[in-house]
């Protein structure tokens, strides 16, 4: 939710403009009743497929998309391919992108651009208001959300290898990692996990070199390094190729 300065000392609450695609109609329906009745969200436009996204896009100027992985015309990655466009496009639109998919290709693809104003949310999320318009809250504020399943499914499938190492890192350490692969700030892993913001740093900084990262002063840089890490292989290829053959 945004604020806006009015003359004394009262601020007006300016609603999260919201572009809607998707091609299922009872889910699409569902969706827009439950962000209707949001108060700090306003759905400016439905749609069903790419084309008519790109278009609503391109005339609402909105602060949020809201997007399927997979719609017409040919139902593969649409809603990755939005996002791309989009931040060559409009880089001040955030994308929430719903999915059925815990492979880590998707997640890969849609951040490997930047986690800045990019949200992954499983669609069997939809059903829970509040963290559907958490994604939207904290792509609408520039920030980064990551479905906590995909996250669990890629620090199990990364922590099963041989020699990862992820077997390095101190169950704190690991707490921390998933914390930030979800895309959460300092403040907000320290009160996740009932830290100091000062203890965070420091676990961040370990876990940074047991995984051999470069350090990252931007979150935004750093939560990009620890979602590609855990979604890619380590000879360099995304952990799993995603299926073509799937009906959404």
């Amino acid at each position: 939710m945004r604020t806006s300065a009015t003359r004394g000392s009262y601020s007006r609450v300016v609603a999260i403009r919201v572009v809607l695609a998707e091609d299922h109609f009872l889910l699409r329906e569902g969706m827009r009743r439950l962000l209707d009745a949001e108060p700090e969200i306003e759905v400016v436009a439905v749609c069903e497929d790419f084309d008519s996204l790109l278009a609503a896009a391109a005339q609402e100027h909105p602060d949020v998309v809201v997007t399927d992985i997979r719609m017409p015309p040919a139902n593969l990655d649409e809603g990755i391919r939005a996002a791309e466009r989009l931040r060559e496009t409009d880089p001040d639109v955030g994308v929430v992108v719903l999915s059925q998919y815990l492979e880590p290709a998707y997640a890969r693809a849609l951040f490997e651009g930047g986690t800045e104003r990019r949200a992954y949310l499983l669609k069997e999320r939809v059903h829970d208001v509040g963290q559907l318009v958490g994604a939207i809250r904290a792509v609408a504020e520039g920030g980064s959300s990551v479905d906590p399943k995909v996250v669990e499914a890629l620090v199990g499938a990364k922590a099963q290898r041989a020699h990862s190492p992820l077997h390095e890192l101190t169950p704190r350490e690991r707490d921390v990692l998933r914390e930030m692969a979800e895309g959460k700030n300092n403040a907000s892993i320290a009160e996740s996990l009932f830290l100091t913001e000062r203890s965070v740093e420091k676990v961040i900084h370990s876990i940074f070199q047991k995984l051999g990262f470069a350090w990252e002063a931007s979150a935004h840089k750093r939560v990009k390094a620890v979602i590609l890490y855990l979604a890619t292989e380590e000879s360099g290829t995304a952990a799993v190729t995603p299926p073509g053959d799937t009906v959404s």
